[in-house]
Parts: C-alpha cells; sequence; structure tokens
C-alpha cells in the first residue's frame, strides 16, 4: 500500500534549479529537510500555541496534537496534499461562550469533538457524491456570513477580558504586529503573529521594569497591583513531562453553539487544497474529499484526550509557495518537532505566561481577520449584495451573531450569537430562496471558484454526479 512516505531525491538535494520547484514525492537532503520542518513549525506557532491559550486548554497537549493530526492527514492523503493542521482558531468564539454559559474545558472538548465527527462524516459524503452538495446547502453568501459572525463574535472577548489588563502594551502589540503583516515580505510575513507575540513579551518585561507593576484587572478578571509577565511558573515547570489529558463531556447546549464551525472549516479545506493544487501543478479534486474527513479524524481524537481541534494551516501554504519545496517529507519533520514540543511542559509554561495585554493586541488583529475572511469569500465569490435574497439573511445573521442575540425556548434550553446566527443564515436563505421571484434566483458561484472540477473529474477520469 503507497502511504506517501518514499520520496524520490531532487537534483543534487541542495538547492532547486532556478524555477524548479520540489513536489510533494521529492526531498532535499536530509538536514535540508529537517531544518524546512523546523520552519513549518515556527510558522503555526503564533496561532497553534495562542488557539489553546484562548480557548483555556493544555498549549503542550494542542502542539503535540497537532503533530499527530499531520501524520493522519498525510497518511490519509497518501502523501498528495502537503498540509499541516494546526489548531484551529475558528473554535475560539465558540469556547468563549460555552465557558460563558458554565461550561468546562470537558464540555468545550466534548462539543468540538461532535464537529469533528459532522466534518468526517461530510468528507465522506464529498468522497461518494462530490463538492456539489456542499455548494448546494452552503453557497458563498451563507459561507461568508458564518465565518463573518463567527469571528466578529468574538470582539467583547477582547474588549472586556484582554484589552482591559494593560491597554498601553495592547496598543503597541496590535501597532507591531499590523506593521509586521503589511511591510514584512515573504516568510516573515508568514510569522507576523508569532513576531508580535515576542514584540509583546520584550515590551511586558521592559515596562515592569521602568514601572514597576499594573493596577489593573488580571487574568481571573480581579483589579490588582501584578507583573504584566510572570515567568514563575517557567521555573517551576519540568524540561520532560507528559500534557495535561481530559475525556470529553457531551452537553447540547454547547454542541448547537459549536456546530455551526463545521460551515468555516469546509470552507478552509476546499480553499486550501485548491491552493495546493495549484501551486504543485497537481490535479487534487479527488483529494477534497478525503483531506475533509481526515481533518475531522484529527480534531476528534485530539478532543477525545482534552485537546483542541484543528485545520490545515495557511501560514505553512504560505511557507510552501515562499520557498517552493512542497515536499510531504518537511512536515513529517515539522510533526516529529511538534510532538517533542508537546513532551516539554517549560515550553507550555512559556506559552501560559502570555501577558493579557499581548494578548489585546494580537486578537484586534486576529480576531477581525477571522470576521473579515467571510468578506473575502463574497468578493472571490461576487456575491451581489444589491440582491435582498442574498442581503436579508446575511444581514439578519451577522447582526444575531455579533450581538450575541438570544432566543430562549425554555428554562433550561436556548439559542444565541453564532449557533441562532448561523441557523438564521442558512434557513432563512433557503427558505427565502424557496418564495423568492424567478428575477431574485441569480445563478449562485460555488463556494471556491474553479472547484467545479471536483464534481467533473476524478483520478479515474469517470464524472460524479450527485
Amino acid at each position: 500500500m503507497d502511504l506517501g512516505v518514499r520520496w524520490k531525491l531532487h537534483g543534487d538535494g541542495r538547492t532547486p534549479a532556478p524555477g524548479a520547484v520540489v513536489r510533494p514525492d521529492e526531498r532535499l537532503s536530509w538536514p535540508r529537510t529537517v531544518g524546512l520542518g523546523a520552519q513549518h513549525v515556527v510558522a503555526m506557532f503564533g496561532a497553534s500555541f495562542v488557539a489553546p491559550v484562548l480557548m483555556g486548554l493544555d498549549p503542550n497537549l494542542a502542539i503535540m496534537m497537532s503533530g499527530v493530526a499531520t501524520v493522519i492527514f498525510l497518511l490519509a492523503t497518501k502523501g498528495r496534499v502537503p498540509s499541516y493542521l494546526g489548531c484551529s482558531l475558528s473554535f475560539v468564539g465558540v469556547a468563549a461562550v460555552i465557558r460563558a454559559q458554565g461550561g468546562t474545558s470537558a464540555t468545550v472538548t466534548g462539543a468540538v469533538f461532535v464537529v469533528g465527527v459532522v466534518l468526517f462524516l461530510v468528507g465522506v459524503a464529498v468522497q461518494k457524491f462530490g463538492a456539489r452538495i456542499i455548494h448546494a446547502t452552503m453557497p458563498p453568501i451563507v459561507t461568508g456570513a458564518v465565518v463573518m459572525l463567527i469571528g466578529f463574535n468574538l470582539a467583547p472577548v477582547t474588549a472586556s477580558v484582554y484589552w482591559p489588563q494593560d491597554q498601553w502594551t495592547a496598543l503597541l502589540v496590535m501597532l507591531f504586529t499590523g506593521l509586521a503583516v503589511v511591510c514584512l515580505r515573504g516568510f516573515w510575513s508568514r510569522v507576523a503573529i508569532f513576531l508580535g507575540l515576542l514584540f509583546g513579551y520584550g515590551i511586558s518585561w521592559l515596562f515592569d521594569r521602568v514601572f514597576g507593576k499594573i493596577h489593573s484587572v488580571d487574568g481571573g478578571g480581579h483589579m490588582s497591583d501584578h507583573w504584566r509577565l510572570d515567568l514563575s511558573g517557567v521555573g517551576k515547570a519540568d524540561w520532560l513531562g507528559l500534557p495535561t489529558f481530559h475525556g470529553p463531556s457531551f452537553q447540547w447546549s454547547a454542541i448547537l453553539v459549536a456546530l455551526p464551525v463545521v460551515i468555516a472549516l469546509v470552507a478552509e479545506n476546499a480553499g486550501h487544497v485548491k491552493a495546493v493544487g495549484e501551486m504543485t501543478g497537481s490535479n487534487l479534486d479527488d483529494k477534497l474529499g478525503t483531506a475533509i474527513s481526515a481533518d475531522g479524524v484529527g480534531s476528534m481524537l485530539s478532543t477525545a484526550v482534552g485537546g483542541p481541534p484543528n485545520t490545515t494551516y495557511s501560514e505553512n501554504i504560505g511557507v510552501m509557495a515562499a520557498t517552493r519545496v512542497y515536499s510531504t517529507a518537511a512536515y513529517w519533520a515539522a510533526a516529529g518537532f511538534a510532538l517533542l514540543f508537546g513532551l516539554c511542559p517549560k515550553f507550555g509554561a512559556i506559552v501560559a505566561a502570555i501577558p493579557g495585554g499581548v494578548l489585546g493586541g494580537i486578537t484586534v488583529i486576529l480576531y477581525g481577520m477571522i470576521g473579515l475572511l467571510g468578506a473575502q469569500i463574497w468578493v472571490r465569490s461576487k456575491v451581489d449584495l444589491s440582491n435582498p435574497l442574498n442581503l436579508v439573511p446575511a444581514a439578519a445573521g451577522i447582526i444575531i451573531g455579533i450581538g450575541n442575540v438570544t432566543l430562549k425556548f425554555s428554562d433550561t434550553f436556548s439559542l444565541s450569537g453564532i449557533a441562532l446566527g448561523t441557523l438564521v443564515v442558512i434557513t432563512g436563505y433557503h427558505a427565502l430562496r424557496a418564495l423568492a421571484p424567478a428575477h431574485l434566483k441569480t445563478q449562485e458561484p460555488l463556494l471556491d471558484e474553479g472547484t467545479s472540477s471536483y464534481d467533473e473529474d476524478t483520478s479515474d477520469g469517470k464524472p460524479r454526479t450527485p
């Protein structure tokens, strides 16, 4: 059985020829491949260890399970789709809502485990029927609106939790990160979040030395005098040890909050598979369903032991575009590094010590970028927002999501925020489309431009029909 773990040496194994690319089934020399793997780890670090911190989960376990999920993904796609699976930021808002309702870490991971199951089933359906089933239920107006409300629903978390802990550090980190994203080039722009975190650590340490303790709310929400950067836990942490594991707990209210994120994950996977296919010059249409299912399995395994869910990372796709090295051997090396980092509690203690003000500056940009990815879907798919069939359900759902509007059914069951907003967008769009006059029912573009070939061609050349 071909599992995609054999690679041909590219050229002399040193440097690709001008204009040449290192294909997924090729590799450079092993030292260079390991170095590229380390570079991929750095690229995913910024978001992959911020996300579990924001979700209240163990960052050591998150990094470790991202390595495990990447291995599962590479085996499932037989080495044809080079991608790294890191912690998904799409679930940060979900975790915040669940915890605000009294949920624990087990409740969060239980809800997300169910999302992984649904994502796996979506992938199986795409393998069997083709991507047209996705486009039929989730056209661009729906997908964009859901991604947007997921991101913008997080705004109160930044405004009320992180920013007040140290507003001036937050402001400086926001400005530095924004400059890094815009002004840096190539690989460095891809790790701008990571650079922003390093800058925030440095500024917090400097302010502590110059101004002393800050009087503000701490991470627990209590007003007190405290150091901005408290590294006392780092000295106490061991160099080697297992991360903290826990089992999931399932509650319907939490599951309903988390389920809408499936839409964002499907959109991410479709876009990333298409992007990798274009960069490598390979037709990866037949691997879309496999990629989605593998993402689901990786998330299920991670959340089953207390870790966060995973998704394919655009940061690492950007590294491939910059280096023109698409070897999956580099991703195996990256997964190995991630597993080793997961076994270092001292690393987790450093991550846990990220000052609240630093997170405030980072999340202002990060959460906004997540939300605006929804607008990007609309722009790329040329969604007509002058059409009331598109405008009305999207407008209603986004306001419900951002404002965290609640619909109460009983004393024990209600829908609010992300869950209610997504439900309004999906059901509202399809209900209105069924009732709308013919001139408003213009043909919707596909979820991701160019993915129509997912339905037209497969590896065996036979068309798929839903």
